[in-house]
């Protein structure tokens, strides 16, 4: 026993002796200051789009997404992030012909999907979308991004957008107990997804309100989700793998798991006489009321402008509620957080127009989802083209190394 407590000793006083040796990590900060959550850091350069925040402005490459939302279709903004220009009316054709055939499963996904939606009943849809699309990417035998030609990575980008909301609706309808709806290669994407979501085909003004909700959250610059993409994207795994990183990053309730969340907010106030006291007890006890602020906009966020005209065309106690707990809210917080310019975002209208569009508010996040998975791919493509892998640094706060390993007792 004395021998092992002197070899222990020795082999301490011997570690302590080399550990004095190490430099000690400097206290002083060696990588640069940056803002919590990388807030305004530029860290690409980009041709798909921008968010000008301070304007209420944001544009898809050359155009405003919002006028786009208001003239064109789905199929020709996917065009437009994917190709880099808006089709004509043979292009359109040309590209709807193309995406058409790519709505349906392969049979070995199909198949595993009714077992999916048992597993994932308790989760919802889009939890089950990360591991059907993991599935559908593994069955075509999806390679890297780094082993493949553009024109491959945009074949595989183009095939995994197109069997979204086929597997989407899928798993929604199996988590109730009923039968999935083939997708139908005539219907337009939003119109589809309506169609295979219902099973009945859609009143068409209501097709258009969604789709131009759709196209309006094709892309919003470098958020949560589309940063994550791109960070998979730079170590060249599959275009799936990129995809599915996204969807958990939008699943937060801080990103795209807010509208039904807005929507839950006004079924909470109920009536009128609550909006006053219902807000002012939340914002004073410090919590974040869902739908209002935005962390890049400055100024009224143009997408719920877009949307609070749609639902007003609409119309009905719930746009009416809406807008009146919407200009509550805002001079509420004016006041009680003077300077801070907090408005409605996209989340607060989206849900409202989702309601009433007759879309389940367990779907609303899942609809998100069905168009920006066109604006991650498109990042995704972009970031293909550059080898350099994302591998930003971190700043060690803690205990000072290096320190002795205590010995066992």
């Amino acid at each position: 026993m004395d021998i092992n407590v002197s070899t222990a000793a020795g082999a301490a006083t011997a570690a302590a002796a080399t550990l004095a040796q190490v430099p000690q990590v400097p206290q002083v900060p060696q990588v640069p200051q940056v803002p919590r959550g990388l807030a305004g850091v530029v860290v690409t350069d980009t041709a798909l789009g921008d968010v000008r925040g301070r304007e209420g402005f944001y544009h898809y490459r050359q155009y405003s997404a919002v006028d786009l939302a208001a003239s064109r279709t789905f199929e020709d903004v996917w065009h437009l992030m994917f190709r880099g220009a808006l089709p004509d009316a043979a292009g359109r054709a040309a590209f709807t012909a193309e995406i058409a055939p790519l709505r349906h499963l392969p049979a070995d996904v199909r198949d595993a999907l009714p077992a999916l939606a048992r597993a994932t009943a308790l989760s919802g849809p889009l939890a089950g979308l990360r591991t059907a699309l993991s599935l559908l990417g593994a069955s075509a035998g999806l390679r890297p991004v780094y082993d493949l030609t553009p024109e491959r990575r945009a074949a595989d980008a183009l095939a995994a957008c197109a069997a979204v909301p086929t597997l989407l609706t899928a798993l929604h309808r199996l988590g109730r107990g009923r039968e999935p709806v083939e997708p139908r290669d005539d219907l337009p994407y939003a119109a589809n997804y309506l169609y295979m979501l219902t099973g009945e085909e859609p009143d068409p003004v209501r097709a258009r309100a969604v789709e131009r909700y759709l196209i309006s959250t094709v892309d919003h610059g470098f958020n949560a989700s589309t940063f994550t993409a791109r960070v998979i994207a730079s170590t060249g795994a599959d275009v799936v793998a990129c995809l599915t990183g996204a969807i958990g990053a939008l699943s937060g309730p801080l990103h795209g798991g807010a509208p039904s969340r807005a929507l839950d907010t006004l079924d909470a106030i109920g009536t009128a006489d609550r909006i006053d006291p219902w807000i002012r007890e939340r914002v004073l006890a410090g919590e974040r009321i869902m739908g209002f602020g935005h962390p890049v906009y400055r100024t009224e966020d143009p997408r719920s402008r877009m949307l609070r005209e749609i639902a007003r065309q609409f119309g009905g106690p719930l746009v009416d509620f809406a807008v009146e707990v919407e200009r509550h809210v805002e001079e509420i917080l004016a006041e009680l957080k003077p300077g801070r310019e907090l408005h409605t975002n996209v989340e607060f209208y989206a849900g409202v127009v989702m309601e009433l569009c007759g879309l389940p508010r367990e779907m609303f996040t899942p609809t998100f989802c069905a168009a920006r998975v066109v604006g991650w791919s498109a990042n995704v493509l972009e970031q293909a083209a550059d080898s350099k892998i994302i591998r930003p640094a971190a700043r060690y706060v803690g205990p000072t190394p290096p320190q002795p390993v205590p010995p066992l007792d």
